[in-house]
């Protein structure tokens, strides 16, 4: 299979994980919990139960833009999941909050993909230049198409970390709000799905990786 159909259909796959995450997000979003607790309020019980006192709780513009600094120690929650009382909002304020218990125990993946960041973001914004003048001076200077090669392939190496840190994360929310009993039995379930097709958004972005690398190895093939 050639590098460029394998990124067709990792392109098609990508596109059918994000619709089904959309139309999940909205479904369990309008199941409300009857607890009657937001995601700012489930993310401050879940902090304070690990004996995490240091991290901040915000809320961020946007939808979907929910993520956890380990920089600045914050749980940033978009505004959908800060207010809100859903089933949705609780999974993914939840699995945020488990991104800081990873940071606080020290979890090796994520402390291995926090010192890869400035690497990647240096990589992720050139590497696609420097593979393309090193296609084009691949006769002259074969070096250069090499070095953006391993930069791409740090982006990939990033991806591929990612995978543990948020399914981990996933686990540790759903772990924590079955103990609590912050969920009922079918909103735990509910929120299962949910944040297993987040989860596979990462997945798809790994795929991605690997595949956009093979098709740039293609060139070096047919060279």
């Amino acid at each position: 299979m050639s590098g460029f159909l394998l990124i067709i259909i990792v392109g098609v796959l990508g596109a059918l994980v994000q619709w089904r995450l959309n139309s999940v997000m909205k479904k369990y979003s309008k199941v409300l919990s009857p607890g009657g607790l937001t995601g700012s309020e489930v993310a401050q019980r879940m902090l304070m139960d690990h004996q995490i006192y240091d991290v901040s709780i915000s809320s961020v513009p946007g939808e979907l833009t929910d993520h956890y600094n380990p920089q600045k120690k914050s749980v940033n929650l978009s505004q959908g999941v800060y207010n809100s009382n859903s089933v949705a909002a609780l999974a993914v304020a939840a699995h945020e909050c488990g991104h800081a218990v990873q940071h606080a125990q020290g979890y090796a993946p994520l402390k291995l993909r926090s010192k890869l960041v400035p690497v990647v973001q240096i990589s992720s914004t050139f590497s696609q230049i420097v593979i393309i003048v090193g296609i084009l001076l691949v006769e002259v200077f074969p070096v250069i198409f090499w070095l953006g090669i391993a930069m791409f392939a740090m982006v990939l190496l990033f991806s591929v970390i990612t995978l543990p840190v948020e399914y981990n994360a996933s686990h540790r929310a759903l772990a924590w709000l079955g103990s609590t009993n912050s969920m009922t039995p079918e909103e735990l379930s509910q929120a299962k799905v949910a944040l297993k097709w987040a989860a596979r958004t990462y997945l798809v972005a790994a795929l991605s990786a690997l595949a956009t690398l093979v098709y740039y190895l293609g060139f070096r093939d047919r060279d």
